[in-house]
């Protein structure tokens, strides 16, 4: 087997969501075995069961090997589940959180997830608005930042009820950002949501994509969902 060369971020971890439905019969042993190989060479693995049409399971994986994720993707697949939507992002410090203190900005480049006590789950992408009227790469860098303060404070009013980890993915995929939510329950990500959504930057410049809801469980949870 060829030995690549790594490919890691400059500073942070990859990351990808796979949103995924059964293909014929799934080798759930597979599945299984290809997380903890995961695991094994330093990889974090979050599994969720996904509610409704749009998908039936969700691998959300971040390594600091972009190859690992690869390898990881190609064995879900041969296990027997079918690819149905993903996402390519990486961790990073946002420019509007200059002078952030130093654990703050490890938590956001290096998170350790899943949250314990949150179960709920939600995924979506999200860009900010290019409009001939309201285009937020027009504003001044002053205006742009105290308009992401106000968006950063209404969301540390859910601090303890819901973990936000905020992935860009400007040149990695469709969308600027990708959005993953970790609730206490199923309404909290649901009052982080609307409730953010009255803030000026994502009034008048946020536009979003799909939103994937489910559940974190282990990868015995998920797969006895998923399979049943």
């Amino acid at each position: 087997m060829t030995n690549q060369e790594p490919l890691s971020p400059s500073n942070g971890l990859n990351v990808l969501h796979l949103f995924c439905h059964p293909d014929g019969a799934v080798d759930a042993s597979a599945v299984k075995r290809a997380v903890e190989e995961a695991k094994e060479v330093g990889m974090q693995v979050v599994t969720a069961a996904i509610m409704g049409a749009k998908a039936d399971t969700c691998f959300m994986v971040l390594g600091t090997n972009l190859w690992d994720l690869r390898k990881f993707q190609s064995k879900i697949q041969a296990a027997g589940f079918m690819v149905a939507e993903s996402y390519v992002s990486v961790t990073e410090i946002s420019e509007y959180a200059q002078g952030m203190p130093e654990k703050m900005i490890n938590d956001r480049l290096f998170p350790v997830l899943p949250p314990e006590g949150m179960k709920a789950f939600c995924f979506y992408p999200m860009s900010k608005r290019r409009g001939e009227k309201d285009n937020w790469y027009k504003l001044p860098y002053e205006e742009r930042e105290e308009l992401m303060r106000q968006h950063g404070k209404s969301g540390r009013d859910f601090k303890g009820r819901v973990l936000q980890v905020v992935t860009g993915s400007t040149g990695l995929d469709d969308w600027e950002w990708g959005v993953t939510l970790f609730g206490v329950h199923v309404d909290d990500l649901k009052d982080c949501v609307y409730t953010m959504r009255f803030d000026e930057a994502s009034t008048l410049y946020a536009e979003f994509g799909a939103f994937y809801t489910g559940l974190i469980g282990s990868v015995d949870e998920v797969l006895d969902a998923t399979l049943a």
